[in-house]
């Protein structure tokens, strides 16, 4: 996989858990939020470095992921729900 797939990837999958705990913040559903908000964290200690030295289409790779994560932890998250 190259450095920008990984960086896309990285991105989608923090937001979806940041997109994910909002919801489980809003729904007062705990577990869900511990593990979420865990999971938000350890993924974004990979990233900082990733993004803060990475070129601009670094960043708008790491965006578009993250976009489209969000909207995937918004979906995945309704179904349950």
């Amino acid at each position: 996989m190259s450095q920008r797939a990984i960086l896309f990837t990285t991105g989608f999958i923090q937001i979806y858990f940041v997109a994910v705990n909002t919801i489980f913040l809003s729904k007062h559903i705990y577990v869900g939020v511990l593990i979420s908000a865990f999971l938000i964290s350890l993924i974004w200690s990979f990233n900082v470095k990733k993004v803060a030295f990475g070129s601009t289409l670094d960043r708008v790779i790491y965006a578009c992921g993250a976009s489209l994560g969000s909207v995937a932890g918004l979906f995945s998250v309704s179904l349950v729900l």
